[in-house]
């Protein structure tokens, strides 16, 4: 028996006398929790901790044993740990590349299977993250209506238009989001937009919807504007409280880094333009050879920021926060910023303006567009910046912390709707 089949084996053995709960819920496509990896990885840690008191629910999580996005804190564990009164089983894959997904979502598959067989689990939910494997979607879905239980997805955002996958790629992203549309029981999509889409380009399948946002924190940082971290930081790159504006996202051209730093190197402002993002050399040197932003001092690349506590004082000391996605539902770092910064900047398309709503301002990808609201920013006045504040704190606190989400995912799960 192989490793994986040894950590499955486990799994579907594991004694379930104990676990009070009468509805089971199985999430898989997740790298794993706990975990800081992205945003999958954060809403099931939410989800888990938000309910871990609840007694009607009983929530099972996939986790990554080893590949891509593993990280310590899941990888040093048992193969089977509780963790916010969750079940998380350990699932092993293949080193096959890209396709390391669609084997790691079709294993975890096969695991609950065989455990929901093995422990006569009934009416059980099965909720499956993002599209990645559709053509194996109508035989799954099969089974799990044999043994009485419920196929879920999460659609995510249009993934198939992400310009990291090839095009080939990008033809399977598409094909597998509509078998797995075309035979979910239903899809809950974390945007309005993503539902429209949804229920237009697949009207045919007559898809079952729900709209669940993904969450947000609605608290402050618990760092103290003197702390020795924040101040080591602002340090280390020459940064001045209060007198920067702020980017956080994956360095990729469909977030638009290439229109917010060509315009706010045409902006008039004296401020810094921090940028904290991932590495991506092949986009930073087509960006330096179109831009030559490395010639403006006001422009700062400085990596990444994994703690969620500094990272969250970073956006609440910023000017304002420069939002480029446009691809996607709803962005994690954009309802983080909406919550911490004062003032938001973000781009015109229907993800961005579903959730901020008036609580932010809008460009376009126009020629100087950016640049003239960058300018219209340095002239508002106090009173006006803390109207535009107050209004996306609200957005937050209101339909996206994460009180509200889990509540909103319970009800679904336990048919309140």
């Amino acid at each position: 028996m192989n490793k994986n089949n040894i950590l499955l084996s486990k799994f579907a053995n594991f004694n379930v006398k104990g676990l009070k709960r009468a509805n089971n819920v199985f999430i898989i496509g997740s790298k794993g929790i706990p975990s800081t990896y992205g945003g999958y990885e954060t809403f099931v840690d939410k989800l888990t901790e938000y309910n871990r008191h609840k007694k009607d629910i009983q929530y099972f999580v996939a986790c990554k044993a080893n590949g891509k996005g593993v990280t310590e804190t899941t990888k040093n564990r048992e193969p089977i740990f509780e963790y916010n009164g969750a079940i998380c089983f350990k699932v092993s894959v293949p080193h096959v590349g890209s396709a390391e997904a669609i084997f790691y979502d079709c294993n975890s598959i096969e695991c609950v299977l065989q455990f929901i067989k093995e422990n006569n689990i009934s009416s059980p939910i099965i909720y499956v993250l993002a599209c990645r494997i559709g053509p194996w979607t109508k035989k799954y879905v099969k089974q799990i209506h044999t043994l009485g239980g419920k196929f879920y997805v999460n659609p995510d955002g249009h993934e198939w238009m992400r310009s990291k996958w090839s095009k080939p790629v990008r033809n399977y992203w598409k094909f597998s989001e509509r078998l797995m549309v075309k035979y979910a029981d239903l899809l809950i999509c974390d945007s309005k937009n993503i539902e429209t889409y949804i229920c237009d380009t697949y009207k045919k399948y007559n898809p079952k919807t729900k709209y669940i946002a993904y969450g947000a924190e609605t608290t402050k940082s618990i760092l103290e504007d003197d702390d020795i971290s924040l101040k080591a930081w602002f340090e280390k790159f020459a940064i001045k409280p209060n007198l920067y504006y702020l980017i956080v996202g994956r360095f990729v051209p469909e977030n638009n880094y290439e229109t917010m730093i060509r315009e706010f190197m045409c902006s008039n402002t004296n401020k810094d333009l921090v940028i904290i993002t991932t590495k991506n050399d092949s986009l930073y040197n087509e960006l330096e050879t179109k831009l030559s932003f490395s010639k403006d001092k006001r422009i700062k690349f400085v990596g990444t920021v994994y703690d969620k506590e500094l990272l969250k004082k970073i956006r609440e000391k910023a000017f304002a926060y420069l939002h480029g996605h446009e691809v996607g539902g709803t962005n994690p770092s954009l309802l983080e910023a909406l919550g911490s910064t004062e003032l938001n900047l973000l781009l015109d398309v229907g993800f961005n303006k579903e959730c901020a709503e008036d609580g932010a301002l809008y460009w376009n990808k126009d020629m100087g567009n950016l640049a003239s609201l960058i300018d219209q920013s340095e002239r508002m006045n106090k009173e006006l910046r803390n109207h535009f504040g107050n209004i996306a704190k609200k957005r937050i606190e209101n339909f996206y912390s994460w009180d509200y989400i889990s509540k909103e995912y319970e009800n679904t799960f336990l048919n309140k709707e």
